[in-house]
């Protein structure tokens, strides 16, 4: 059963990971994901996020997909206990989770039941194809992307940090080009979307 958590930003809704898993975390290992940060001028919600894994007891094993070797990425994405990948680029994040066939690894250990975690970027992945997104993203830092398709692991589309600035105005703009076209579920900074094989929940404030 796929079990995913998918933010817009971890720290603010890192206190609903654990009732949500239903089990006590502490000591267990997350492999931590930050790629989708490589090309943005702030990185600093990274670092907020491994900071709230840290603090939930979590052992953190940084994984950058794209200088790690194949076997690198393939070991640590199956030996660790959950998946965690950052926001920023959406684009480049695709980009570099094909080149280094972490893509396939992911959506192969979700389905096997491994817990996937989100931010930004790494919610809007699961989506079928990231396309909706190029007025919150800049397509331009993943020059070597052939197509938009990502790890098509759930029917909708994420559509983080709505309602919350700097990115009020491109949400805004997203939800009436897309509307009528696909199935947005826009979530604020402080909200999660909770997936449990077909039930599908948010939670948080908006």
């Amino acid at each position: 059963m796929n079990k995913l958590f998918l933010s817009s930003s971890f720290v603010d809704v890192a206190e609903f990971l654990e009732p949500f898993l239903g089990e006590k975390i502490k000591d267990k290992t997350i492999t931590f994901i930050p790629t989708a940060s490589i090309p943005e001028e702030y990185k600093g919600y990274v670092e907020n996020d491994r900071k709230a894994f840290e603090k939930l007891g979590l052992i953190v094993k940084e994984l950058e997909v794209s200088t790690a070797s194949r076997k690198a990425v393939k070991e640590t994405i199956e030996k660790n206990d959950f998946i965690y990948v950052s926001g920023g680029n959406t684009f480049y994040l695709l980009q570099e989770l094909k080149k280094s066939g972490a893509d396939k690894i992911i959506i192969s250990e979700i389905e096997k039941g491994k817990v996937y975690i989100g931010a930004s970027a790494g919610s809007i992945i699961m989506s079928k194809n990231i396309k909706y997104i190029e007025k919150m993203d800049d397509k331009t830092k993943a020059k070597d992307l052939t197509d938009d398709n990502a790890l098509n692991i759930v029917n909708f589309y994420t559509l983080p940090h709505h309602t919350n600035e700097p990115f009020k105005n491109s949400v805004e703009q997203i939800l009436n080009q897309y509307k009528n076209q696909i199935e947005l579920i826009p979530i604020s900074n402080t909200q999660v979307i909770q997936v449990e094989g077909n039930k599908t929940s948010i939670i948080g404030n908006k």
